[in-house]
């Protein structure tokens, strides 16, 4: 089902310090086990084996397990494998329970061991399944094309459960965010690509020896899809000078320190910018979290009002605290103090740009020393 056996390829075209396995990811998982839970439903027998198709054309197949039928549902499940990613996930058997709707579309429901949304601030509005947006479509494209193979309209409820989710979740930032009851169902591109710290960072240093061998003088840090898009929108960069920054803005940065470039731009989201506004290297949700105390004080000098203010202190989320003042800078000021801790970790050789992203990809701000590209 996976590619055993291949190197990883890092974005600078350089290998990882040893061969890591791909996996993938529970979206992933949850979309096979519905589209053939959706098969048995339609046709009566559950396939031994489901291919799907993935955002980017990749076709993984899946073992099903365990089929359950019923007068009007059939559930299905998947084990994860989560490749050589140190996944809390890997392994857990994820199912899929499906069962026809009156109206058109897909409803979702959290089954045992999925979360539900209790707190504003997320991809989701509260009392939703923890099933995040992408996953939902990789599930409804899957679903789509075994309803037009039988002619049938998608009008199904799809119901989706982990194994020991509820139990696993604790280990997790899930509750802290207000999901309860169990893990988010997640994954972009329904793949999990391995790495470890080290060897994620060791990339991000071979990425800048690549670009100053070339003779680019301006090397982007991104954190991730979104964030390089936006900038590719609007800066032109060869692909060589983007880094796959990810979470470690300090050992981009500190590289850089040793072996400057002219020029780096950081893209990323607000949450992800307010911490390095805040002094944090590594922007990991499980490394660091916002202090949403200095958070306050921001929005108080910005001139909040008193209920801005006692939100932002109770605050579940950055987004949340983002939504809640549309009258103030927030992000501008963020990506201003994001350009001072990185100017201050570069002890000034190398000019500086911060954008601000949100999570479709708009830019909210950019600061830097040259004109802002939303001008």
């Amino acid at each position: 089902m996976n590619e055993s056996n291949k190197n990883i390829q890092t974005k600078a075209g350089r290998k990882p310090d040893q061969p890591l396995r791909k996996g993938w990811t529970t979206g992933s998982c949850a979309a096979a086990a519905s589209k053939a839970a959706y098969i048995g439903l339609l046709t009566g027998i559950v396939p031994d084996e489901v291919e799907i198709r993935l955002p980017r054309g990749e076709l993984p197949r899946f073992k099903t397990l365990n089929p359950v039928k019923s007068s009007d549902s059939i559930t299905v499940s998947i084990q994860k494998d989560a490749g050589d990613d140190p996944d809390i996930t890997h392994e857990a058997i994820i199912s899929a329970t499906i069962t026809k709707a009156e109206n058109n579309g897909l409803r979702f429901h959290a089954g045992k061991g999925v979360g539900t949304v209790t707190l504003p601030g997320l991809p989701l509005p509260v009392g939703e399944p923890a099933i995040n947006p992408k996953p939902r479509e990789i599930i409804e494209s899957n679903l789509q094309e075994v309803a037009d193979q039988h002619d049938e309209s998608l009008r199904l409820n799809v119901t989706i459960s982990i194994e020991n989710g509820e139990e696993l979740a604790q280990k997790t930032w899930n509750p802290r965010l207000g999901i309860v009851g169990g893990l988010s169902v997640l994954g972009t591109t329904g793949i999990v690509t391995p790495f470890s710290c080290s060897a994620w960072i060791h990339s991000i240093h071979r990425g800048v020896d690549v670009a100053r061998a070339n003779g680019f003088n301006h090397v982007a840090g991104t954190t991730g899809n979104m964030s390089e898009n936006a900038l590719r929108e609007n800066i032109d960069l060869p692909d060589e000078a983007y880094l796959d920054m990810g979470d470690f803005a300090g050992g981009m940065l500190k590289y850089i320190r040793r072996h400057p470039v002219e020029r780096v731009t950081i893209s990323g989201g607000f949450a992800k910018m307010l911490k390095l506004a805040q002094g944090n290297m590594d922007l990991h949700s499980s490394r660091s979290q916002v202090n949403f105390e200095k958070l306050a004080d921001m929005v108080s000098k910005l001139g909040g009002d008193q209920a801005q203010i006692d939100l932002t202190r109770s605050a579940n989320t950055a987004k949340q605290v983002l939504d809640a003042c549309p009258d103030l800078p927030l992000a501008k000021t963020v990506a201003k103090q994001a350009r001072e801790t990185a100017l201050a970790t570069l002890s000034g050789q190398t000019k500086v740009d911060i954008v601000v992203v949100d999570r479709v990809g708009t830019i909210l701000a950019h600061e830097g020393a040259e004109t802002s590209i939303l001008e």
